[in-house]
């Protein structure tokens, strides 16, 4: 049984990425349907947080029908984060999650996210004061190092445990790489086994199917998995891969009809969280996915992510769910 602190996660977790305006609480219900163990929020500002930013504090919003849940702050300013994750705590997470992950440059370039790889004895200050401000599970995701020349990962991941953190996520890439090139994952196995090592490791990149998951579970034994751009438009993805790893089997794909059920639900869950601009807006990414190999569904997929009325969205639709009723996937 894996555990994060007391929270139990099974036997082999699949955990959803926290994915800044993609893992917000619309898509993490239909995750949460399809089989996630464990989810994150987006990363959220500290510095936002601080000053009572709206979009910050909104994405504070998580439901009892989602957890365990855990919130994920990102910053530069160690007292900054120290206040942020006493504001978090407010919400009632299961966990609170520290991004030092993220490549982006107007992230990383400011000392956040990936930024901090730069200043491991910065990182495990930040990490040791943040664990002092809570009495809640701190988890880290991070990447293997900042380049080639400073993977220093399993070193890392033990400093960090050694200053309370109670579970780490880790992506097979240095931030130099961003998303290009292949995620190596001989580093993550490598932290996993470090005897000296006694919390969960859970491996992250390019996990984009079943067999791909089985394949990295039996030559890189880590203790669960973390799905990101794999589950965008396909939360069915976790519940996939659980069957796989259980049975060697694979699932039915989705029918049109739960394809389309999926869709439209996202679609209501993003109107009434979001509004109708920001629910429509923030849908249309998933739309590709959602329909994706479907022979002839382009001219449809091109009016979902250029229609603005929410009406004209659930009645194309409906379109699509009459015209491919028949579709074999």
């Amino acid at each position: 049984m894996v555990k994060i602190g007391n929270i139990e996660l099974g036997e082999y977790p699949l955990l959803l990425a926290p994915m800044e305006d993609v893992s917000d609480p619309p898509f993490r219900e239909l995750c949460k349907q399809h089989g996630a163990d464990l989810m994150y929020t987006e990363f959220i500002s500290s510095e936002g947080l601080i000053r009572d930013a709206a979009k910050s504090v909104q994405k504070l919003d998580i439901f009892e029908y989602e957890r365990p849940i855990g919130i994920q702050i990102f910053g530069y300013d160690i007292e900054s984060m120290r206040e942020a994750t006493e504001i978090t705590a407010e919400a009632n997470p299961d966990i609170i999650d520290i991004n030092y992950g993220c490549p982006v440059s107007k992230v990383a370039c400011k000392g956040a996210g990936a930024g901090i790889l730069q200043d491991i004895p910065k990182m495990v200050r930040m990490t040791q004061e943040i664990v002092k401000s809570t009495n809640l599970p701190v988890t880290v995701k991070t990447r293997l190092g900042w380049n080639e020349e400073s993977k220093y990962i399993v070193e890392v991941a033990e400093r960090l445990q050694d200053v309370g953190i109670k579970a780490i996520s880790i992506h097979g890439r240095t931030r130099k790489q961003m998303y290009k090139g292949e995620a190596d994952w001989s580093l993550i196995a490598e932290t996993k086994n470090n005897p000296r090592l006694n919390i969960p490791v859970f491996g992250n990149g390019d996990i984009n199917s079943p067999e791909k998951a089985k394949m990295m579970k039996d030559r890189y034994a880590v203790d669960g998995m973390m799905i990101g751009r794999a589950s965008i438009g396909y939360p069915w993805i976790f519940n996939e891969i659980k069957h796989f790893l259980e049975t060697g089997n694979k699932l039915a794909p989705p029918t049109i009809d739960e394809r389309v059920a999926a869709c439209r639900q996202h679609l209501q869950r993003a109107l009434e969280w979001k509004g109708p601009v920001l629910g429509v807006l923030e849908t249309r990414r998933h739309y590709t996915n959602y329909f994706k190999g479907m022979f002839g569904v382009k001219e449809y997929r091109k009016k979902l992510v250029t229609t603005d009325s929410p009406e004209e969205l659930f009645a194309i639709l409906d379109e699509i769910a009459i015209k491919f009723k028949d579709h074999q996937f």
